[in-house]
């Protein structure tokens, strides 16, 4: 199984199996390599690469046909890229399994690649191999959706591929309304978009998660991936497009755990291989050959036409910018340029912002956003310094009956902001505005509050009541002219270091959700219904900037200043 020394030279992220089983098919050693991989589980005990496994997978998949565009009704044949990273590593790789009979290595298996690569069209094929033609009796299957739409989204495909393909037709199998079953066998493929979908106890032999960036929480996954514990030789497939650079996400977590295995910074865990295909951060994204690096389908699957279509309204777009890079050239991000780098608020935070008590008689200014009464709602003292400077502190609070849907938002950091007190939980199942009404005022004990900003949405009650206590209650409305100075401001002073915030992991949550909507004249302001979760901690923190900023001025009398006064 001996490749060539020149493919040996050129391919050196590809084993020498692998390369020795595409060039012994006729297959071109691909040329897109992937920006991220893991090694192929060949120094497992007792390892051996199965070449008849992967022509059994790939013969089978021929017979499932295509069922769209201009190919339906052709044959599907994988291109040389899948079989190299996907097919050829997942399923030729095997070793003794408990009772010495060769199983599969790979059982946890992650794809990450840009749209229009095929990623949609591959999956639904191989969970079509693995249903049927695995020589597994009663095998379960499951394409893994989000959402119940999405669960209809992923199953037609498979219902018109088993209507389409004549062999799965001899095979017994059956397209129903819900699944697709063979009965001869007891193996069967659904889509499940919830635990309650998975029946109790599902014996899980394969699953194909779909889009996992748009999976909110872990539970499907998870019993998807604890199911298969009495199956021999199980495959969970993760295919999906690289997401909006979240943290503390379902998907974070495992592409962040592919990436320690690709580093090796992380415990070798050989039933794991993953494949990433991307564009590097810095590279141009409007050249061609950066879409031929991000893209394995380049000039297949997707068209340099497409691409240079999507690239041109990038080009006038920052928004559009942000979706090519994301979509296209799987870079991880929410915007073309973060409107505050992660980077660089991370450096301004100041270890003697978290002391509260190190603000005691200062003057402050707040802002507050009470957001729905159901959720999330945030409170910024700006305390300005005598050399222009500024220092912030927060508060939040959430109803008690809000905090399980958070943790879900948050992959469970939220239970832990409230037990590192970061974040306060209310009684009952809204915002409890008498709770925040005396944390403000017991505040008011110790910093010298000048003025609170607020939103005028939802406040009116709150705000009366905080009148009524003496506190200086300032109307901030949330559009271009009102938060683009100060937001514009808060970007300055981050930049120069001279935005302090402690590292408030809530805050710090806030902003990496942050999106900005811009107008023509290029004013900007927080849009909420683009950001990737809650920024309410931003939206508190520019009001009481613009409080702080706006303040009076001291007056300095004429002899102070020293100039003098002109007698006539």
């Amino acid at each position: 199984m001996a490749a060539t020394t020149r493919s040996r030279r050129t391919r050196s992220d590809l084993s020498p199996e692998v390369l020795w089983y595409l060039e012994s098919r006729g297959y071109e050693v691909p040329t897109c390599r992937p920006l991220i991989r893991t090694p192929e589980p060949r120094t497992v005990r007792g390892a051996l690469f199965d070449p008849g496994r992967v022509d059994r997978v790939i013969r089978a998949l021929r017979l499932l046909p295509h069922t769209q565009g201009k190919w339906a009704g052709r044959p599907f044949e994988p291109d040389p890229w899948q079989v190299a990273y996907i097919i050829a590593p997942v399923f030729g790789w095997v070793a003794p399994g408990d009772d010495g009979e060769l199983v599969r290595i790979a059982q946890y298996v992650y794809v990450e690649l840009p749209r229009k690569n095929g990623k949609t069209s591959l999956g639904a094929r191989l969970m079509m191999y693995l249903a049927f033609a695995d020589g597994e009796p009663g095998a379960q299957v499951y394409t893994v959706a989000a959402s119940k739409d999405q669960a209809r989204h992923a199953f037609d495909p498979l219902r018109q591929i088993a209507l389409a393909s004549p062999a799965l037709r001899r095979g017994g199998v059956r397209a129903l309304r819900d699944r697709i079953v063979q009965e001869s066998t007891g193996s069967y493929l659904a889509v499940v978009a919830s635990v309650g979908d998975l029946l109790h106890g599902a014996n899980v032999h394969a699953a194909n998660v779909d889009e996992l960036h748009v999976h909110r929480t872990a539970d499907v996954l998870e019993a998807v991936e604890t199911g298969t514990g009495a199956r021999r030789q199980p495959l969970v497939l993760i295919i999906t497009t690289a997401d909006d650079g979240r943290q503390d996400t379902v998907y974070a977590r495992r592409r962040d755990l592919i990436e320690r295995q690709a580093a090796g910074t992380s415990r070798r865990n050989p039933a794991m291989y993953g494949v990433v295909f991307a564009a590097d951060r810095d590279a141009d994204p409007f050249s061609e050959e950066t879409w031929r690096k991000a893209n394995p389908g380049y000039g297949s699957s997707v068209s340099k036409a497409y691409l240079a279509t999507k690239a041109a309204a990038a080009r006038e777009s920052p928004a559009e910018l942000a979706a090519f890079l994301r979509l296209h050239l799987g870079i991880r991000t929410r915007q073309a340029t973060r409107y505050l780098p992660m980077e660089v608020w991370d450096r301004s935070a100041n270890a003697t912002v978290v002391d509260r008590a190190a603000f005691r008689g200062r003057d402050c200014y707040g802002g507050l956003d009470l957001a729905a009464t159901s959720d999330l709602c945030a409170l910024a003292w700006t305390f300005p310094g005598d050399d222009g400077s500024y220092d912030t502190i927060w508060r939040y609070w959430i109803p008690e009956e809000s905090l399980r849907r958070l943790d879900e938002r948050t992959a469970g950091m939220a239970s832990v902001w409230v037990r590192q007190g970061w974040l306060q939980v209310t009684p009952g199942e809204v915002a409890d505005y008498a709770w925040i009404r005396a944390d403000i005022n017991r505040d008011r004990e110790v910093y010298a509050v000048r003025e609170v900003a607020y939103d005028p949405w939802n406040a009116t009650q709150l705000v009366n009541e905080l009148s009524d206590d003496g506190v200086a209650m300032v109307k901030m409305r949330q559009g271009y002219v009102s938060m683009s100075p100060p937001m514009k401001e808060l970007l300055r002073l981050v930049r120069e270091g001279r935005y302090r915030h402690g590292g408030n992991p809530v805050t710090r949550w806030c902003v990496d959700n942050l999106a900005v909507a811009m107008d023509p004249a290029g004013n900007v302001k927080p849009d909420k219904s683009k950001s990737g979760d809650k920024i309410d901690g931003v939206v508190a923190a520019v009001m009481a900037l613009d409080r702080a900023i706006n303040r009076p001025k001291p007056r300095v009398s004429a002899y102070e200043s020293g100039s003098g006064l002109m007698v006539v």
